[in-house]
């Protein structure tokens, strides 16, 4: 039995779907089972659990062999926070795995995870691949640069809608973006095949984009000439400082945002590569034809 964790998000919902196609015994943990998709309800085991709440989670890990876990709090409209979900919720279920008796956990952290950075997501993920660490189960660490599909739809959306986006900071500083597609191939892999070697592997894509190149590439998928507005890193700060208090989540999202602005953000496939010759590689482009094909037929009708 493989347990995921996360399992009605971006990346594990691509993650159970491959799972359960290939004959394997899937059971999500959700705090809400209607969020599973209708074409995996009949797939895969469903089970109601939260990771900031440990005494769901024995249950729901009984009898599992492996577990995936594709949680965040960072993202999307009901986002938990860092703290509560990647690092909290992780150590949770890491403790509650280890004390079931699981053989294998697969963990979606993120490259750059450390415990000094100034994103609390990179401060919280390494927290969770230290508490994996110190358990005597088979670790696998998985860590992804930015998803291509996040962030496609994100500064696509509005261009499709309206003609115009806006970037978060200049848009000019190279950054590694990775297929969530690709990375779900290699999680199954992780989660079924040996034990690997190294139990940390980097996930990077093809390519280093500038926010401006990947508006581009989103633009020339829907077929329309973009119009592109910057948000100015002195007011990201400054935006950060006034709403910690009271928006954390967003706040912390403005200072990721920050470091993408200003931060080494490319980074190299050679691990990947190496480890996973066979695994597919996604260009920023071909997810966008995937992504917007139908807002480009409707931009085409239009003009």
């Amino acid at each position: 039995m493989i347990a995921i964790a996360g399992g009605t998000g971006r990346l594990g919902r691509l993650v159970a779907a491959d799972l359960a196609s290939r004959g394997e015994r899937v059971r999500v943990l959700t705090r809400d089972p209607s969020r599973v998709s209708a074409e995996l309800r009949d797939r895969v085991e469903i089970v109601r659990a939260d990771v900031r709440d440990p005494a769901s989670l024995k249950v729901a890990l009984r009898g599992a062999s492996t577990v995936i876990s594709a949680i965040t709090g960072f993202g999307g409209p009901d986002a938990g926070g860092a703290n509560a979900v990647d690092r909290d919720g992780n150590v949770a279920l890491v403790a509650a795995a280890s004390n079931e008796g699981v053989r294998r956990f697969v963990l979606l952290s993120v490259l750059g995870a450390a415990g000094d950075s100034p994103v609390a997501l990179f401060r919280a993920k390494h927290a969770a691949e230290q508490a994996l660490l110190a358990t005597t189960m088979e670790p696998a660490i998985v860590r992804p640069t930015a998803y291509v599909e996040t962030w496609l739809e994100i500064v696509g959306r509005p261009l499709a809608d309206t003609g115009s986006t806006r970037v978060f900071g200049r848009g000019r500083n190279p950054v590694n973006f990775v297929s969530a597609d690709d990375v779900a191939a290699i999680v199954v892999a992780l989660a079924t095949g040996p034990a690997p070697s190294n139990p940390a592997v980097t996930l990077a894509g093809p390519e280093d984009l500038t926010l401006d190149e990947l508006a581009a590439c989103a633009a020339r998928a829907i077929g329309v000439e973009p119009r592109i507005e910057h948000t100015p890193p002195a007011m990201m700060r400054l935006l950060a400082a006034v709403l910690g208090p009271v928006r954390p989540v967003f706040a912390d999202q403005l200072r990721a945002a920050l470091l993408m602005d200003g931060a080494d953000m490319r980074a190299s496939a050679a691990d990947r590569r190496s480890r996973f010759p066979l695994a597919p590689v996604t260009t920023a482009d071909a997810v966008a034809a995937r992504l917007f094909a139908s807002r480009g037929s409707a931009a085409v009708a239009a003009i």
